[in-house]
């Protein structure tokens, strides 16, 4: 297969993991993936801690905005290969159907909009779910999917969580 494998990141608002999902994958995947996210209640904007993290490491920012799942549902949508929810309430049982059939995969990930605490504990989380999801990215680039069947596909990129980093309540 010669075009490239396109992907869709889940998320609940659409402005945090996703949205680092995407950007990372475009900047270290760009030659095999296209990358897109979206949320189940999108939010306004983008998270500025998100944007905070980006910023120093990533080319183009402009494609980032929030969006609604929604939009990759219509016919004139781009088909996906995979899809990878962020969470459990973006996972394939809440999702609505996709063109095609893509691969649904889970990857959960804390939510560093959740966190509590000051300025500093806040910028703390985002940066450590950014690494988190940088890792998993990386590995994930690796992969030979356009090789696999899709049944494989789906235990290949679901394994990478049996080896997720602790959550953020445990570090």
């Amino acid at each position: 297969m010669s075009r490239k494998c396109n992907v869709l990141f889940l998320c609940r608002a659409n402005s945090a993991r996703s949205v680092m999902a995407e950007a990372l994958l475009r900047e270290l995947g760009a030659e095999r993936f296209e990358a897109f996210s979206a949320g189940i209640e999108p939010a306004a904007d983008v998270h500025p801690l998100t944007l905070a993290q980006l910023r120093p490491t990533m080319g183009d920012l402009g494609k980032v905005r929030p969006k609604s799942w929604n939009v990759y549902t219509t016919a004139d949508a781009p088909v996906m290969n995979v899809v990878i929810a962020m969470c459990e309430e973006a996972g394939e049982a809440h999702a609505p159907a996709f063109p095609g059939k893509p691969v649904f995969c889970q990857w959960n990930f804390a939510d560093p909009l959740e966190a509590a605490g000051d300025e500093a504990e806040q910028k703390r989380v985002f940066e450590q779910v950014f690494r988190q999801i940088l890792r998993r990215i990386s590995v994930f680039v690796a992969l030979p999917l356009q090789s696999m069947q899709a049944g494989e596909q789906r235990v290949a990129v679901n394994s990478m969580d049996e080896h997720a980093p602790p959550s953020i309540a445990s570090e």
